[in-house]
């Protein structure tokens, strides 16, 4: 396994209107994608993670049935099945952010990990689900229609280029999932994200790159770009970036571009900072106890 690994952050714009089909939203992002990802293997990149629900537009700006429609089931739905083929043909690790369905009615937000052979490894659902993330115009992100909260932990995947953690959109908020992957030996976390300017935009540099420093690892942090038709809920600022264990940035993308944002993790760095601040060592496991009850 190599201590150095080309990382690939894919970002981009989604314009069909809204009001167009699921499966339309679908084949447009689809394919456009599809080309990303092979633009970044031609640029030597071994690891790449797409944007939070990637294939259409975050529909989460309005409460419409009809975007129950683009959820699949995780591992046997087609999308993940073809980027399972893109990733054996590329011989890359994929990070894949889809709109997952289970059974009957039940819908999460997660993200599929699929190794450098195209084998499925496994996934990780969005534990932290805003009720709605409301805007001064009364506009909002209505995700609590759309997902229930993740049920399966925060898994960390061995993969053939690094162990990876995902942590999704809203999650980036909360310092207690990134700490537990690390814990599990995560050495890149990647965070797919659509997250609009306004009230967050200033924390999108900041708690993320404290999480890397708190933990010892790598992290990716992804956005879209652009405005989405009808809703004009604000725009996607981009800026996706990939961050290293000191919080120093390895590489940030554009405000406005589709790009791929390609940077390096070394893993000698991850060792060389955690020997050298050794937080794991000094935790305090036995005194946060309080953490896990219902305080205030």
């Amino acid at each position: 396994m190599p201590n150095v690994v080309k990382i690939g952050l894919i970002q981009a714009s989604h314009h069909l209107d809204g009001n167009e089909s699921v499966a339309a939203h679908k084949k447009e992002s689809i394919e456009k994608h599809l080309k990303l990802v092979k633009k970044a293997k031609e640029k030597g990149v071994q690891m790449v993670c797409l944007q939070e629900i990637f294939y259409g537009p975050y529909f989460c700006a309005e409460q419409n049935p009809k975007w129950y429609d683009a959820a699949e089931e995780i591992p046997d739905g087609p999308t993940t099945k073809l980027f399972q083929q893109l990733a054996k043909e590329l011989e890359i690790v994929l990070v894949l952010p889809i709109y997952e369905k289970v059974g009957i009615g039940t819908y999460y937000n997660t993200a599929a990990v699929i190794d450098a052979d195209g084998k499925y490894l496994g996934k990780y659902r969005k534990q932290h689900i805003p009720h709605a993330r409301v805007g001064n115009d009364g506009h909002g992100f209505w995700e609590k229609f759309y997902f229930k909260p993740g049920n399966l932990g925060y898994p960390v995947f061995d993969t053939a280029f690094g162990k990876v953690g995902v942590y999704i959109c809203y999650d980036r908020h909360f310092p207690e999932g990134a700490r537990l992957l690390g814990l599990k030996g995560a050495e890149i976390v990647f965070n797919p994200s659509a997250t609009v300017a306004g009230l967050s935009e200033y924390l999108w540099k900041l708690e993320q790159p404290a999480h890397a420093v708190a933990n010892g690892y790598y992290l990716g942090a992804i956005n879209r770009v652009g405005t989405e038709s009808p809703w004009s809920m604000g725009e996607f600022y981009g800026q996706s970036y990939l961050v290293d264990p000191r919080g120093s940035f390895v590489a940030i993308g554009s405000r406005d571009k589709d790009e791929v944002v390609i940077g390096e993790m070394d893993k000698k760095l991850i060792r060389e900072v955690r020997d050298i601040w050794q937080f794991y060592r000094d935790r305090r496991p036995e005194t946060y106890g309080e953490m896990t009850s219902l305080l205030p």
